[in-house]
């Protein structure tokens, strides 16, 4: 029997352990893609207390708790930091087997030098060893010392992008922190406040948008304005992929009805975001971007939560539906006009792997090595079980050498030790094809592929 959480966990074997230690350890970080806010690193935010920096906007705990029958005041509502702290710390001991119970006690770990369990006897000691910590501990001192070298935010393109401009303007902080496109509510045209969105986006761009070509005008000026500021990766959230044969004369017209208060059909709806999506593409290909394409999500499925706690708050789940076909015209579609931009795709189904990992290679290109990549095991996927099925499918349908590798897609400063779990369980299966006889034990050969995934790959492919 192993210690709990010691320096080799889940490093089964002498070969892993080495990997792990010798080559992955002290890699940087590259977060490519994430959900913080940047306004806390230009301010520098200190937090009050461990549940303002650990429950705050964290649906994946706030999910565990539910389950847990932990009543919502506890979780979302008026209850006191500590009575949520509390409730969070009686949740773990059931989490075993999750994620949340390793990343938890990675952070304790890593951050407040907790080296023990998290429970109901614990969680007052714990809560004063953090709480004395953070008194010390800014989002800044978190990201240094995580080895950070790289973040991309998640941003709108409406955002001013006002926090980026004043942390590159800080001379005392060397960190990258760069936007990242995600046009969700430009393509979103079935939801309702997307008409003043639109008047909103026509403000921001001093432009007039009645037409489908003046909206692309006003999202082409915020895209120069984005680039400006270093951006160069893209983010879409799609329910589904979506393709469409309409014209884009039969989109202008749909993008006029709905911008004349009419109901569109669901093939409008897609015709539309389809048109979009291929502007935007090409725009990314022109200029050097990254697209990313996270799919497979079916959200808010409890409409009387969302009701009261609106998106994100952990009511969604996976949307099982195929999207194999769009996805392969959709990539087809863009190879055709010259017009493929480097493409990462995430799928929530983790039936999609094998799909994902053929398609990927039909379009790849001697532009850059893995042009079209399968991104990291997403969301419900990005657990020991996930990562394991999401690596060894790529490394059996493509080349997992390539892989750009782990992000934290968190709304926390304290998830950068997920870049940690994977890099363990990346070891550990690297070891295993090492020790099994399928690769041979060539040590050199072996950190360049470790350290590639863990960072370099990452480096190269956005071109930081």
């Amino acid at each position: 029997m192993k210690n709990f959480m010691s320096e080799d966990f889940l490093l089964t074997s002498d070969v892993a352990r080495e990997l792990y230690h010798e080559f992955a350890e002290k890699m940087p970080i590259i977060d490519y893609h994430c959900h913080i806010d940047p306004r806390e690193i230009a301010e520098d935010k200190k937090y009050e207390n461990i549940t303002r920096a650990w429950l705050g906007g964290d649906h994946y705990k706030w999910r565990a708790m539910r389950s847990n029958g932990v009543n919502e005041r506890f979780i979302t509502g008026d209850s006191t930091d500590y009575e949520k702290f509390l409730e969070w710390a009686k949740t773990l001991k059931n989490a075993i087997g999750n994620p949340l119970f390793h990343w938890a006690h990675l952070e304790l770990k890593r951050y407040f030098g907790y080296d023990s369990v998290l429970n109901e006897e614990t969680a007052p000691k714990v809560w004063e060893i953090c709480n004395e910590k953070l008194k010390t501990l800014s989002v800044r001192d978190i990201i240094k010392q995580s080895n950070v070298k790289v973040i991309c935010t998640t941003d709108d393109p409406i955002d001013s992008l006002e926090w980026h401009d004043k942390i590159k303007a800080d001379e005392t902080f060397d960190v990258k922190v760069l936007p990242a496109w995600r046009p969700d509510k430009a393509m979103n045209i079935e939801n309702a406040i997307f008409c003043d969105y639109v008047k909103t986006l026509a403000d921001i761009s001093d432009t007039k948008i009645d037409s489908l070509q003046s909206l692309f005008e006003a999202l082409n000026k915020r895209l120069d304005y984005f680039g400006e500021r270093g951006c160069v990766a893209t983010d879409h959230g799609l329910n589904e992929m979506v393709y469409s044969t309409l014209s884009a004369d039969d989109v202008n017209e749909i993008f006029k009805k709905k911008l004349g208060g009419s109901t569109l059909t669901n093939l409008e709806v897609q015709a539309f975001k389809f048109t979009v999506l291929d502007f935007l593409a090409k725009e990314y290909a022109k200029r050097g971007w990254v697209m990313e394409l996270h799919y497979g999500a079916n959200r808010s499925v409890n409409s009387a939560m969302f009701e009261k706690l609106g998106l994100d708050t952990g009511f969604d789940c996976i949307n099982g539906a195929s999207c194999a076909p769009q996805m392969a015209s959709f990539l087809n579609h863009m190879q055709k006009q010259n017009a493929l931009a480097k493409t990462i795709i995430f799928s929530l189904n983790p039936t999609d792997d094998a799909i994902i990992g053929t398609v990927i290679g039909c379009f790849q290109s001697d532009e850059v090595r893995g042009k079209i990549q399968q991104g990291s095991a997403w969301w419900f996927n990005d657990t020991k079980t996930g990562m394991i099925n999401q690596m060894t499918s790529l490394a059996n349908l493509s080349l997992l050498g390539n892989f750009v590798g782990m992000l934290t897609d968190s709304r926390s400063f304290l998830s950068y030790t997920r870049h940690e779990y994977f890099r363990r369980i990346l070891c550990e299966l690297i070891g295993g094809l090492v020790n099994n006889g399928e690769y041979p034990y060539d040590k050199e050969t072996l950190k360049e592929l470790i350290q590639s995934i863990c960072y370099n790959n990452a480096k190269n492919y956005f071109g930081f």
